[in-house]
C-alpha cells in the first residue's frame, strides 16, 4: 500500500511546459552567477538607453517619437538573426549543449493577453524587464506594479483552466 505523500504525488496534475527546457546538466549556485552578472548588464543597458523611461514608453504609445520603436525593432532582427544562425550553425550553449527549439502553437488566447499586457504597459510604463531595472535605479513605485504583476499571474494560474485557449 502507498503512503500518504506518494498518494499525493500521484494525484498531483502533472505539468508540462510548452516552451521546455532540455538542459541535461544541473547548474549550482556559483554556475548560475554568470546569469546575475548578464542580468545586471542588461539593466545597465536598459537605463544608458532609456528603455525604462516612463517619459520614453508614454512617448512610444502616443506615436510621439521613434525612439522604443527603434529598439524594439533591432531587439527582433538581432532575435532573427541569432535563432536563424543557432539553427545553420548548430550553435551549442555554453555547456555544449545543443540548443533545442521548439515550434509553438498559436491560440487566440495570445491575442487577449497580448491586448491586456499593452494595456498594463500603457498604464504603468513599465513591462517586466524594465521593472527591475527601474527598482534599481531607484524609481521604488515600481515595487506596486510588480506585485500587481505576481498577482496577475496568480489569477491567470487560478482561473487558466476557465479561459479561452
Amino acid at each position: 500500500m502507498k503512503n500518504t505523500k506518494q498518494k499525493d504525488i500521484d494525484k498531483q496534475e502533472v505539468f508540462v511546459c510548452e516552451a521546455p527546457n532540455n538542459m541535461k546538466k544541473n547548474e549550482g549556485p556559483i554556475e548560475n552567477l554568470k546569469y546575475l552578472v548578464v542580468g545586471t548588464l542588461f539593466g545597465i543597458v536598459f537605463v544608458k538607453a532609456e528603455i525604462i523611461s516612463w517619459f520614453r514608453i508614454q512617448e512610444m504609445f502616443r506615436f510621439q517619437s521613434f525612439h522604443m520603436y527603434g529598439v524594439i525593432g533591432s531587439a527582433i532582427v538581432v532575435g532573427m538573426i541569432s535563432v536563424f544562425l543557432i539553427k545553420k550553425l548548430n550553435i551549442k550553449t555554453i555547456n555544449g549543449e545543443k540548443v533545442d527549439l521548439h515550434p509553438k502553437k498559436f491560440q487566440k488566447g495570445q491575442i487577449y493577453g497580448g491586448l491586456l499586457f499593452g494595456l498594463g504597459w500603457a498604464l504603468t510604463g513599465a513591462c517586466p524587464g524594465p521593472l527591475f531595472a527601474q527598482i534599481g535605479s531607484g524609481f521604488l513605485v515600481v515595487i506596486v506594479t510588480l506585485l500587481s504583476a505576481v498577482a496577475g499571474t496568480w489569477v491567470y494560474g487560478y482561473f487558466k483552466d476557465y479561459l479561452p485557449n
